[in-house]
């Protein structure tokens, strides 16, 4: 599961970046965003649940 947050990751930078230099493409850069932070909360949620254990 921590492997798939990895991957959301990379692809919304990879999506961030090419939002960034396309302006055709600003959607793309919106699904970044919102994958970014959605893989930044669970990695942050799995990190403090984890030390609980």
């Amino acid at each position: 599961m921590n492997l798939l947050f990895i991957i959301l990751a990379v692809v919304a930078v990879v999506l961030l970046f090419t939002g960034g230099f396309v302006h055709a493409l600003n959607f793309l850069l919106w699904i970044g965003v919102i994958l970014l932070v959605v893989a930044i909360i669970a990695f942050i949620f799995r990190a403090i649940s984890g030390r609980r254990v």
